[in-house]
């Protein structure tokens, strides 16, 4: 297999269905973005020595957020979306399982805490930005509204594994310093 192709070297990438696209068009920055988070959760789950089943959860949003991308390079739904709505609602499962295990909150946190949780922090602003490109995407063009929908809930799902695991590492979470009560 070779690995360079030289259709880049100007500029260019194919999408699914061999249409030429820039490299700096909206769909390749929003799938380039997906990869990134990707990249970003591999790095996560290579930190990971405990926390098992959150692993595997980490794990099968890797897979998930392939199809994501494989979805945003294909420009119309002609050759089929893989990203469907069960993974959102599995994500949903997921964040009801951990949401009230750390004390509620009722204002705004700084993101950080013990190395784990600050890289899922990261990988949540990450998912918040791909899920903007996404968004970028969708005015002008057909996309998988799933793919969407799921970015959309994988922050959420960040957020709190992050508070998870600072709780369960005896980390307190930082409160913004002039924040009012925002969660009720």
């Amino acid at each position: 297999m070779n690995i360079y192709t030289k259709t880049g070297d100007k500029g260019q990438t194919s999408i699914i269905g061999g249409e030429k696209r820039s490299k700096a068009s909206e769909r390749v920055e929003a799938y380039g973005t997906i990869d990134e988070l990707n990249s970003l959760l591999g790095c996560v789950i290579s930190q990971m020595q405990l926390y098992r089943e959150i692993k595997k959860e980490l794990e099968e949003i890797q897979q998930i957020l392939f199809d994501c991308g494989t979805d945003l390079a294909t420009p119309n739904c002609s050759k089929g979306y893989r990203t469907s709505h069960e993974s959102t609602e599995w994500l949903e499962q997921r964040i009801d399982k951990y949401a009230d295990i750390p004390p509620v909150l009722t204002e705004f946190i700084l993101p950080g805490g013990c190395p784990i949780a600050s890289s899922l922090h990261l990988a949540r602003t990450v998912a918040r930005r791909a899920e903007r490109s996404v968004v970028r995407v969708q005015e002008t063009e057909e996309i998988n509204i799933e793919v969407l929908i799921f970015l959309n809930r994988l922050s959420d799902y960040l957020y709190v594994v992050a508070r998870l695991i600072n709780f369960r590492e005896g980390r307190e979470d930082i409160n913004y310093r002039r924040n009012g009560k925002v969660f009720h």
